[in-house]
């Protein structure tokens, strides 16, 4: 890790115009770094308030604690030598914009329901949480340490998590939603727009991110999830993050366009990859290794509204993935009326493959999204899924199969559905092979026998010919950044 710099007196000039409470010692009697005192360490802690949003700093320890009473955390830099210790929920409120450092840590304090801590940028405001390989920026719980080794891998729950907000489009008839995790009291936990959608919408820059131990729980099984994204736009930048042990999802999307890349979720309560209300973003470079003790899903993907018939569809387009299944568990379920594409990707060691739901009572489902072209598997790699079976005459039992929500008569169940997914799922490349992944290893021995899927041409996408996550030929691009490759 590089040098950090001294910047805790710069900080608290900046945190607020005036200062309203000042206890401290003498000058002389501190030295906070900055060479100005004496040495001796008595404590120095003082609070600065903007609006109704308070700011206790403790220069010995060189934290500063954030409580937000309605103001956000205003316009301001997070740097590397501070802790930043967030006492609740703490927003970046519409027309603000945090810029963090790279190597800065950002803990959340314990609490559940009301008093549960978490980061939250509100509509039209803007995070640029800019980490760099050397040194990422880390979001995590009260007591852990940069190094991450104060908590075991598995301990979740500790704080909440890491929420973006924007103005995207998701097929919900409301528009304007309430996030989940965030009390609906919380007006700044809206997203969307009631007209106009913006698919370019722009909430700032997040990279080389570490979120750890979150997933608090405000009540009724509400969970926040690792990082949670609501109607985020595609001028958004999200790429490397990780999410290690979240109580909740690692990653959930609702709706919006926003496009990731370089993720990895480890150890997490639930589902590693979530989207819902029309999620219509790209992927490329998913990675997850589920926790064998926790029988969550890989991804769970739904579509939306209620009567399955609103746009956007949720049908983003997935590039190389790496999904490590737990042994028990499901790799996918597509439900409601959730498509989208998986291409050059690696599922192993799950007891149940890729579920397609049937809903008789909808006008569509994930079974109508897949007759339609709208779900799609090309060129994967599946190996220990299933018991390497296609399909069954019986549902949910294959590595493609079906399942069966509600009969009804809006939308018929076609009598050869296991005959259709089995020939998509040949005649697009898809194969059983053991390329050497495991539990213990993403890395895999070589290109799959099927070949690899052109790539999209589009700027986001990375040319790569080889499946799943990571170069067989390369390196780990996990490995030193993440607390699961340290």
């Amino acid at each position: 890790m590089s040098m950090k710099r001294v910047n805790f007196q710069l900080f608290a000039m900046l945190l607020a115009g005036i200062m309203l409470a000042f206890t401290a010692c003498d000058d002389d009697d501190d030295d906070n770094g900055n060479g100005n005192g004496n040495g001796n360490q008595q404590d120095a802690t003082y609070t600065y308030t903007m609006g109704s949003t308070e700011f206790d700093v403790n220069e010995d320890e060189k934290t500063v604690t954030i409580k937000d009473n309605g103001d956000g955390i205003g316009s301001r830099t997070l740097y590397a030598d501070t802790t930043y210790v967030l006492d609740g929920f703490v927003f970046v409120n519409g027309g603000q914009e945090l810029t963090i450092e790279p190597g800065t840590m950002v803990v959340g304090l314990p609490g559940q329901g009301e008093n549960a801590s978490a980061l939250i940028v509100a509509k039209e405001g803007k995070i640029y949480a800019e980490g760099t390989e050397s040194d990422p920026i880390v979001f995590t719980a009260y007591n852990d340490n940069y190094a991450g080794d104060a908590y075991s891998k598995t301990t979740r729950g500790l704080w909440g998590g890491v929420i973006i907000l924007g103005k995207a489009s998701t097929n919900e008839p409301v528009d304007i939603m309430q996030i989940e995790g965030i009390p609906a009291t919380e007006e700044r936990g809206a997203y969307g727009v009631a007209s106009n959608p913006d698919d370019a919408d722009n909430s700032g820059v997040f990279k080389y991110c570490q979120i750890r131990h979150g997933g608090a729980d405000i009540g009724a099984g509400n969970e926040i999830n690792g990082l949670s994204m609501g109607a985020v736009g595609n001028g958004t930048e999200i790429h490397h993050v990780e999410v290690i042990a979240n109580k909740d999802d690692g990653l959930e999307w609702f709706g919006g366009s926003v496009n990731t890349s370089h993720i990895l979720v480890s150890y997490c309560g639930d589902d590693s990859y979530d989207y819902d209300q029309g999620f219509h973003g790209k992927g490329q470079f998913w990675a997850t290794i589920q926790d064998e003790e926790v029988y969550g899903r890989c991804g769970e993907h739904d579509g939306g509204h209620e009567n399955e018939t609103a746009e956007p569809y949720g049908k983003p387009t997935i590039f190389n993935a790496t999904y490590i299944g737990g042994g028990e568990g499901t790799i996918i379920t597509f439900r409601d009326n959730a498509g989208g594409t998986y291409a050059n990707s690696i599922f192993v060691n799950a007891a149940d493959g890729i579920e397609v739901e049937y809903r008789g009572d909808k006008d569509k489902c994930s079974v109508w999204m897949f007759e339609n072209g709208h779900l799609n598997l090309q060129n994967n790699v599946f190996y220990n899924v299933a018991g390497d079976q296609i399909v069954t005459d019986e549902p949910e039992s294959g590595a493609f199969t079906w399942y069966v929500e509600k009969e009804g008569t809006a939308y018929d169940l076609p009598g050869n559905i296991g005959e259709l997914l089995e020939a998509h799922f040949n005649d697009n490349s898809n194969v059983f092979e053991d390329l050497g992944i495991t539990t213990d290893n993403v890395m895999p021995n070589g290109v799959g026998s099927n070949g690899a899927a052109t790539v999209p041409g589009d700027a986001f996408f990375t040319q790569a010919n080889y499946h799943g996550a990571f170069d067989p030929n390369g390196s780990n691009w996990a490995a030193g950044w993440t607390l699961t490759f340290k």
